[in-house]
């Protein structure tokens, strides 16, 4: 009986696939002019498509030239936009030429599906008049974004404070940073925000509130350093940035060794992230195989996705000396009903000096047996070779990632912790 059911399901899945390559074919058929027209035409040039005419309530404009004189081209299927309704994180890749250095391949973000991108220009709105349709471009003039005119000096924490994980427990010294390297004005280095002209202020304040990630890039570049990708510029509320790599999830079947090494980086990311000599802890609250990449070349790791993540300032925690702010934070790692999951509180990262949370997270969602992703478990370390001699020593890369594996007792409850399984706090 279960063989004939089997092979019954067996025999529908097959004419179920097959009406589906059918129906495909019959919709490339109908299509065909439209298909060719898009290999011809350069969306990126449609003030429209990269959403140009909502400025300022946009992430810049100091790519728009580079966009209008065609300098920026999707890839060759990027430029089908049926096959948007797959790229629910409108992430794309495309080709960027300068005369001189030829063209090289880079990221274009939207930084949020379509439906979020809907809903920034819905909260607009009713910040504004009330109501969730509006005259978007007058609707910023008449929100907060556009209250901090030319005589304000700097921004300030008090205005700003908990906006967004950047930002939800900003200091001055964080905040002019952000200012003084935020690369969407031509007064690049000033910390004055009296500096940037009304639209520039706008745009710096709504990308500080819906989505941080340029911001972080800007004040943290890879020319210092710091393990994200380099940002290039946005037109609209498109954003370009470095491309890096193929994303950690393509190393799952790799070698032990190449594993291994991978992990020692992920490692030494929480380490760089956690404690550096400009006293910022950078803590990342969205770890998952999609937010890191390998470099083809170097096979150097990078986070690729930094919307996710708390600045703490160290220097300002030993200054004003909260409740056991000198008291080491320990993560708990939690069952989560045995997927990987983060426990954390955003208020506790902002107020101790000794925090462990990177370790933890890279542990708990990218390494240990806890971690799972697209049905797979076991992380990255996975299926480690037997013998000795093979990276597994304990004083060795893979026995310094094995220590830091340990499981610990759960996180006691309270208010402000988040327990969200593969994901940050809400």
């Amino acid at each position: 009986m279960l063989r004939f059911l089997s092979l019954k399901f067996g025999r529908l899945y097959r004419c179920l696939k097959f009406l589906l390559v059918v129906g495909l074919f019959v919709i490339l058929v109908m299509n065909t002019h439209n298909l060719f027209a898009s290999f011809q035409r350069n969306e990126l040039t449609d003030r429209r498509f990269i959403n140009l005419n909502k400025c300022p309530a946009c992430f810049g404009t100091s790519w728009c030239r580079k966009f209008m004189n065609g300098q920026v081209s999707f890839e060759t299927w990027g430029r089908l936009r049926f096959l948007d309704f797959f790229n629910v994180k409108n992430v794309h890749f495309a080709q960027y030429g300068e005369p001189r250095e030829g063209t090289r391949r880079i990221v274009l973000k939207r930084l949020g599906s379509n439906q979020e991108l809907a809903d920034i220009d819905q909260k607009i709105c009713k910040r504004a008049t009330g109501r969730p349709r509006c005259d978007i471009i007058q609707a910023m003039y008449k929100t907060e974004f556009a209250r901090l005119n030319g005589d304000v000096r700097l921004l300030t924490p008090d205005v700003v404070e908990g906006w967004s994980d950047l930002v939800h427990c900003p200091s001055q010294r964080l905040l002019d940073r952000v200012v003084r390297r935020y690369a969407e004005t031509k007064d690049s280095g000033s910390f004055l925000l009296k500096n940037l002209k009304d639209t520039e202020r706008m745009q710096l304040l709504m990308t500080l509130a819906f989505n941080p990630e340029p911001l972080v890039l800007q004040s943290f570049p890879s020319d210092e350093g710091w393990p994200f990708p380099k940002y290039l510029g946005a037109c609209g509320r498109m954003v370009a940035v470095n491309y890096v790599g193929e994303e950690l999830w393509s190393f799952y079947n790799a070698p032990w060794e190449q594993r291994v090494d991978l992990a020692r980086q992920l490692m030494d990311i929480a380490e760089q992230l956690t404690n550096n000599d400009f006293d910022f802890a950078l803590y990342l609250l969205d770890v998952s195989f999609d937010n890191f990449a390998v470099g083809p070349r170097d096979g150097k790791v990078i986070v690729v996705d930094a919307e996710n993540v708390i600045v703490a300032d160290k220097r300002l925690i030993k200054q004003n000396k909260p409740e056991n702010y000198d008291v080491w934070y320990e993560s708990r790692v939690e069952d989560c009903d045995k997927e990987a999951c983060l426990s954390f509180s955003k208020d506790i990262l902002c107020s101790r000096v000794t925090v462990d949370h990177n370790y933890y997270a890279v542990c708990q969602n990218l390494l240990s047996r806890h971690s799972a992703w697209r049905g797979t478990t076991g992380g990255l370390l996975h299926d480690p070779p037997d013998g000795r001699g093979q990276g597994r020593a304990p004083g060795g890369p893979a026995g310094r990632v094995h220590q830091a594996q340990k499981t610990v007792r759960p996180l006691p409850g309270g208010q402000g912790v988040a327990r969200v399984p593969g994901a940050a706090e809400q």
